[in-house]
């Protein structure tokens, strides 16, 4: 998923419009046991009614007319746009563990790859390769060819001027290209196979990108060296059966430009190779 124009560049004010109303009126469309979970879709009045009852409805209404203003019919649309997304290509998108498993496999038959196929951290029968990342790794490194990425970083992402650090960050990223000192572009990959609930560990990865990607920004914002930042992200248990809300707030941090792109699933399989090919 890349950003939409028209709600990319919105000021904090936009976005703290967008993070109060979706916290008081909820992200998710009750639905009877059985059928398809569903997002919120919003009204004008709905959303001029929480704000209202707030007293914060000053942005988004012209009060000599009743009319919503452009901010208002901005802050509707997004939100619409937001569900309206996550469920027709974000949920479809969305693998479970044996999908990715399949995927895993099939790559490693046809790409043959020499690069790291790392282990998850789980032991006895729960270990088995990162599937996610191992695809990741693997698209990189077929499509680079003879050139040379980090797939395995063991170290934090540093930014250099006149042989001195400029900025060291504060995570370590999935992967990194060329290397961690002075990438052109890193990449984190979330995936949750097999987990039974959205705990806190899956929250916290969620708000780790964000601290990323302000990191990134002040980089840019000051020293004018972009970083290209990349989240992608998988199980459809964790992110759809529980962590729809969560998956908005990905949404929110694509648009407030903290992530260059999101990749949700089997989006990876074809948007990877192609992001990979335009790096220099």
């Amino acid at each position: 998923m890349q950003a939409f124009a028209e709600f990319s560049g919105q000021g904090p004010e936009f976005w703290a419009h967008v993070k109060l109303v979706s916290e008081r009126l909820g992200y998710s469309q009750r639905v009877k046991k059985g059928e398809p979970k569903k997002l919120k879709r919003f009204t004008f009045d709905e959303v001029l009614v929480c704000l209202r009852t707030l007293g914060l409805e000053s942005r988004v209404v012209d009060e000599a007319t009743g009319d919503p203003t452009e901010t208002g019919k901005l802050l509707v649309g997004y939100l619409n746009y937001r569900a309206e997304q996550l469920e027709t290509v974000v949920e479809p998108a969305l693998m479970d563990r044996e999908a990715a498993r399949t995927e895993f496999e099939r790559l490693r038959e046809e790409l043959r790859p020499t690069c790291i196929l790392p282990m998850n951290k789980q032991k006895g029968d729960k270990q088995h390769h990162s599937f996610l990342v191992g695809i990741v790794n693997m698209l990189t490194d077929h499509e680079l060819g003879e050139r040379t990425f980090n797939a395995d970083p063991r170290g934090l992402t540093v930014a250099t001027e006149n042989n001195a650090p400029l900025r060291t960050f504060s995570r370590w990223m999935d992967g990194a290209y060329p290397d961690v000192i002075d990438p052109h572009a890193v990449w984190e990959v979330k995936e949750y196979y097999g987990t039974k609930t959205f705990g806190s560990r899956v929250a916290d990865g969620v708000y780790e990108t964000m601290l990323d990607g302000y990191e990134f920004a002040e980089l840019n914002e000051h020293e004018g060296r972009r970083v290209l930042h990349y989240l992608i992200v998988d199980d459809h248990f964790t992110w759809w059966d529980c962590g729809r809300s969560y998956l908005c707030r990905i949404v929110d941090m694509l648009h407030l430009g903290l992530v260059d792109e999101v990749l949700f699933g089997r989006e990876v399989l074809t948007r990877w190779p192609q992001i990979v090919a335009t790096w220099p």
